[in-house]
């Protein structure tokens, strides 16, 4: 049911004479979504992992903008692609120019690349990026209109022992998430772009004749681009890839020696994978080393990561030949991955202390003592309302802090301070400057969450 339906509901439910001239609550477009508190523990531990493997690799973070000129989509990714057919937000700017919301981040690290003179750093250039990116696609599980997305480049060296590299890292980081082992490495290599266009001739010849097993959609794409057709979802396409050429007997010898080097290196490494002959990945860019991670019970259907070389899209984006490869993966989608996994993240998010008070001079004191415990890394609230010390406990025991500091008149008068074992229900009494070092003590010291802002990112 799409915003417009439901709103319809909405109207038809309350469409008594009281409701007349209401407005429907507000709801999120389709094909977006909320990233809710409990998620975002998913989010926080991707990006952690994230962080360290690229860290350990030498990876550098990079940010390019939300939108580029459609120029860098449209060349690079490919007209025929359905990324650039049907599913490009882009618009134009108060001068006619015309923008699009990013796709997709590899095109635009390229562009940078090139704008910025990276070609001049010691190369290769490792970058890796985590960040929402836009398609118009039809919203299923796992994917979304708005979509993040965590990916990395290498950009200026040609090496079979690169995309191996690249492969493991992206294992390693499935293998932290809790994945790896529900997830199957397929690979391929899809030549260089002469043997591409001689392979797109072998096919053309298949299919002749066959057009009327084919979709619409199969049908465009063996006009203008028929290795796509290895990429359809049609039932019927599908079954007829199965005796379809092969990509590997018209690839180079070059090409074929290189990805026989991509092999063994993935052997030597203790890395598994099917090559799968019918992989070619939906951007026009690729070329040789192609790769996807699939869940081995639903394959290719869900495809939660991949990536390949893209060795000729510097050029074509203005720049001097250099070779590149890249991987990225659907943060959305591995999380669904995790959750299928039932894979469970730690967080540091959980509260370790809730102060309450009774009278405007105990809560005087309890503004300082919150800071206090705050500053000490211990997770702490309170100073809410005016309730009783019932009241207040009861939010306690909603946020489940395992301890309470309560201060009432008495507790005020005396410079004392109560804490309270929520769990088991016994308290001690002691002196109010001692609080911080009691709750200490009582929550350890390993599980304080002490920040220093001079601490590396």
């Amino acid at each position: 049911m799409n915003q417009e339906e439901q709103l319809n509901v909405v109207a038809e439910e309350e469409g008594d004479a009281s409701n007349e001239g209401r407005v429907p609550p507000f709801q999120t477009p389709k094909g977006v979504h909320d990233i809710l508190p409990i998620d975002h523990d998913f989010f926080t531990f991707i990006k952690k992992v994230v962080r360290h493997r690229c860290r350990q690799a030498g990876y550098k973070r990079i940010t390019t903008p939300m939108f580029e000129f459609t120029e860098v989509f449209k060349r690079s990714i490919g007209d025929t692609s359905d990324i650039v057919s049907k599913e490009m937000y882009t618009f134009q700017d108060r001068k006619g120019r015309s923008l699009t919301l990013k796709p997709e981040a590899t095109a635009a690290i390229v562009r940078s690349y090139i704008q910025n003179n990276m070609s001049q750093l010691p190369q290769p250039v490792e970058l890796y990026y985590i960040e929402p990116n836009f398609r118009y696609d039809r919203p299923q599980a796992g994917r979304y209109r708005q979509f993040w997305q965590f990916g990395f480049e290498v950009i200026g060296e040609s090496d079979p022992a690169l995309d191996a590299q690249a492969i493991l890292l992206a294992q390693r980081i499935f293998g932290d998430l809790g994945i790896a082992d529900s997830l199957k490495l397929q690979i391929n290599n899809i030549g260089d772009m002469a043997s591409r266009a001689v392979y797109a001739e072998a096919l053309k010849d298949y299919y002749c004749g066959k057009e009327r097993y084919l979709s619409e959609e199969d049908r465009g794409r063996l006009l203008k681009n028929p290795l796509r057709l290895l990429d359809s979802k049609h039932e019927d396409t599908i079954i007829l890839n199965q005796s379809a050429p092969k990509f590997k007997d018209y690839i180079s010898k070059e090409s074929q020696e290189f990805h026989d080097e991509v092999l063994e290196y993935l052997t030597d490494l203790g890395i598994g994978y099917t090559e799968n002959p019918t992989l070619v990945r939906g951007l026009d860019y690729y070329n040789q080393t192609v790769f996807e991670f699939w869940d081995e019970k639903k394959g290719a259907q869900n495809s939660v990561g991949g990536g390949g070389r893209y060795d000729g899209l510097t050029e074509l984006l203005g720049g001097q030949p250099t070779p590149a490869i890249g991987f990225a993966m659907g943060m959305e989608r591995v999380i669904a991955q995790m959750k299928r996994n039932k894979v469970r993240v730690p967080s540091k998010d959980d509260l370790h202390v809730f102060v309450a008070q009774l009278g405007r001079e105990a809560k005087k004191i309890c503004l300082p003592l919150i800071d206090q415990l705050r500053e000490n890394g211990i997770k702490t609230m309170g100073a809410l309302g005016k309730g009783a010390f019932k009241n207040q406990l009861k939010i306690a025991d909603k946020f489940k802090v395992p301890y309470c500091v309560l201060i009432g008149l008495t507790e005020v008068r005396e410079k004392t301070a109560i804490i309270r074992n929520m769990k088991v229900g016994t308290q001690v009494t002691v002196p109010f400057s001692k609080v911080v070092e009691e709750v200490v003590k009582r929550i350890g010291k390993e599980n304080l969450d002490v920040y220093d802002p001079k601490d590396p990112i």
